[in-house]
């Protein structure tokens, strides 16, 4: 039975038409999925940035299907309200659209999230036209595409030349036709974005993409200063975790070695 309570790809629409931002974060854990949902985010995204965030690689594309179903069954579990979009892997869509299809719908079947994110313009049109026609709502993500990174030649704004904002263009257009919800734009100049916003009817979201998109997305870990040694200039951290987690553990530490913890009050 459908949770009616859910924001969903339709809300996302009407928020545009209203002319309300759209709010969307990460999350890869229940207990996270349930802080961010309670919060009032829209849509929580579970990101393959969990290889590199949380497993310790350098790159987003040792993530696996596996990993992504994982986490997204648990996020799913944490959240009542927001849109859960989980993100199909570096290789699980590229090859066929009916790979694309087969791996999507195993994502939707396995953690009950309400739609996948794939990365790419027209090249993966037909495969997001494939997803939407077999039920499965998609959101794309074009700009700084993090499973192109070693195309792209590294982390660099894209689409500043006027050839490759035309084709950036072209690209959101192919994948709005193609049936896409949303579109995350990432590391694009702000008035390409703008431009981007007000050519299409689905919603963009941006992540270093300027102020003029429908919604924006932060790395959870990112924003709480947990992930303290990435500090682009995008990022606004709303928080200093990290300090504070260090803090704790090194008094907890401090006081079991001087024999302070546990104390009366905390002993059985």
């Amino acid at each position: 039975m459908t949770d009616l309570k859910r924001v969903t790809t339709l809300s996302l629409a009407d928020l545009k038409r209203r002319g309300q931002k759209i709010v969307m974060i990460t999350a890869y854990d229940a207990l996270f999925g349930r802080l961010v949902d309670e919060a009032g985010v829209d849509v929580v995204l579970v990101g393959d940035s969990v290889a590199p965030l949380l497993c310790g690689e350098e790159t987003t594309l040792p993530a696996t299907l596996g990993q992504m179903m994982y986490h997204g069954r648990i996020v799913r579990r944490g959240t009542t309200r927001a849109l859960v979009v989980v993100d199909l892997p570096f290789l699980t869509y590229q090859v066929s659209a009916a790979q694309a299809v087969r791996n999507a719908g195993l994502v939707l079947k396995r953690t009950g999230a309400g739609a996948v994110k794939l990365e790419g313009g027209r090249t993966v049109a037909p495969s997001i036209r494939a997803v939407v026609d077999a039920g499965i709502p998609v959101m794309a993500h074009l700009g700084l595409t993090p499973q192109s990174v070693h195309a792209l030649g590294g982390h660099r704004v894209q689409g500043k030349e006027a050839a490759a904002a035309d084709r950036l263009i072209e690209d959101a257009k192919a994948i709005e036709d193609a049936g896409a919800f949303a579109v995350v734009l990432e590391l694009v100049p702000a008035g390409l974005a703008q431009r981007v916003t007000a050519a299409l009817s689905i919603p963009t979201i941006g992540i270093g993409a300027g102020p003029h998109c429908d919604g924006q997305v932060l790395v959870l870990h990112d924003m709480l200063g947990l992930n303290d040694g990435f500090r682009p200039k995008f990022l606004k951290p709303y928080a200093a975790l990290a300090d504070i987690v260090r803090s704790a553990v090194g008094a907890f530490a401090s006081e079991v070695r001087g024999g302070q913890f546990p104390d009366a009050e905390h002993s059985h």
